[in-house]
C-alpha cells in the first residue's frame, strides 16, 4: 500500500500511483516507457486511456503525468528498499542494495526529479509551448548529428578541443589541397567541418 496524499493540485492520486506501481510490478525485468502506457491505457487507466499519443500536447501531458508518477514512486520505494529506475528505454524497480547508498545513484536534487514534480511545468505547457520543445528538441538533435558528422570527416573524436580542430583542420587541407593533387569536393567537407565544430565552440 502506498502512503501519502497527492500534493495540492496535483493530477495524480494515491489510485493512480498504486496502478502505475501495480503495472511496474508486472515486469519484473523492466519495461520501456510505450509498452507502460500502453499496458496502463489496455487496462484504462485514467488519464492514460483517454490519451490520444498521436497529438503532440496529449503526448506531453501523458509522459509527464506517467514521468510525476515515477519520481514520486521512486522516493517511496527507497524507503522500503528498493529502487525505481527511470528512463523512457528503461523503467524497474530492483533491490537497493546498501552498497548503491551514496554511489552514482541520483541524488534528491535531481533536476529531472525536480522537473516533473514540479506540476507547473504541466499547467502552463499548452499546445504552442509544447510545439516550441518540440522545436528545440530537434534543433538539439540536428546539432548533434552534425557535429558526429563533422567530427567523423576531420577523423577526431570527442572530447576535443578548438586548438586540436585546427591542428587537424590543417594537416587534412594540406594532404587534400587541389594545388597538391587533392580533391575539391574533399576539401570543401573538410572546410565545412571545420566551421561546424568551431561555431559550436568547442
Amino acid at each position: 500500500m502506498i502512503d501519502g496524499d497527492r500534493p495540492a493540485g496535483s493530477p495524480v492520486d494515491t489510485a493512480l500511483l498504486e496502478r502505475v506501481l501495480e503495472a511496474l510490478r508486472g515486469h519484473p525485468c523492466g519495461c520501456t516507457e510505450h509498452e507502460l502506457i500502453a499496458q496502463l491505457r489496455d487496462l484504462e487507466v485514467e488519464p492514460f486511456a483517454a490519451a490520444r499519443l498521436q497529438e503532440p500536447l496529449s503526448l506531453f501531458q501523458t509522459h509527464f503525468v506517467l514521468f510525476h508518477c515515477l519520481y514520486r514512486l521512486r522516493d517511496m520505494l527507497a524507503g522500503q528498499g528498493e529502487w525505481l529506475r527511470i528512463h523512457c528505454l528503461g523503467i524497474g524497480i530492483e533491490p537497493l542494495q546498501a552498497a548503491d547508498m551514496g554511489s552514482d545513484l541520483p541524488a534528491r536534487g535531481d533536476p529531472l526529479r525536480a522537473y516533473y514534480l514540479d506540476l507547473t511545468r504541466l499547467e502552463g505547457m499548452d499546445a504552442a509551448a509544447v510545439e516550441a520543445l518540440l522545436g528545440e528538441f530537434w534543433a538539439h538533435l540536428a546539432r548533434d548529428e552534425r557535429r558526429e558528422q563533422a567530427l567523423e570527416v576531420l577523423g577526431l573524436e570527442d572530447p576535443v578541443d578548438a586548438a586540436a580542430i585546427r591542428q587537424q583542420y590543417r594537416r587534412l587541407a594540406q594532404r587534400h589541397h587541389p594545388d597538391r593533387g587533392g580533391d575539391t569536393a574533399v576539401l570543401q567537407r573538410i572546410n565545412a567541418a571545420r566551421w561546424v565544430l568551431l561555431a559550436q565552440g568547442s
